[in-house]
């Protein structure tokens, strides 16, 4: 079985960029944000953040001192459909337009067109990911999952 490696992109805008380099991934910043921020991965073990990074398409977005100031993934098959998960900006470059531009570079990478189907969760960013094209599952009645509510702490 022949495994996919995307094309490593990366996007500019003013100073910042938007890099799908895994090497220039802060995995300290990931996560410190996910395990002690975000509503949807408090107390992650650093090695499953890890794990889940190495078997991703990441996204990280860099200030003009290099610095990584926010981060998505993407989990595909590269041909049928894409997870988006665990998008963030740190809250202190939050409110100049990095997650709209962040969202915009995710979904016009070349390896990642001519999807059937993207999906997320969110509780909180509907209105940004409408922004987008995303909306509320049309059959949320053909949709299952298996969830552990906090796995972690």
């Amino acid at each position: 079985m022949q495994k996919q490696n995307p094309l490593q992109v990366e996007w500019l805008r003013d100073e910042y960029v938007v890099s799908t380099d895994a090497e220039r991934i802060d995995r300290h910043v990931v996560h410190r944000y996910l395990s002690q921020e975000s509503y949807w991965a408090l107390n992650i073990p650093r090695e499953i953040v890890d794990r889940s990074l190495d078997h991703s398409l990441c996204f990280g977005v860099y200030d003009p001192n290099q610095k990584m100031v926010g981060f998505a993934r993407v989990v595909s098959d590269y041909a049928t459909f894409a997870n988006l998960m665990d998008v963030f900006i740190l809250p202190e470059n939050r409110g100049s337009g990095l997650s709209k531009w962040l969202l915009s570079c995710i979904l016009s990478h070349p390896d990642l067109q001519g999807l059937r189907s993207w999906t997320l969760k969110t509780r909180d960013a509907h209105g940004l990911y409408g922004q987008f094209g995303f909306q509320l599952a049309k059959y949320p009645e053909k949709m299952m999952e298996k969830i552990h509510l906090h796995p972690y702490g």
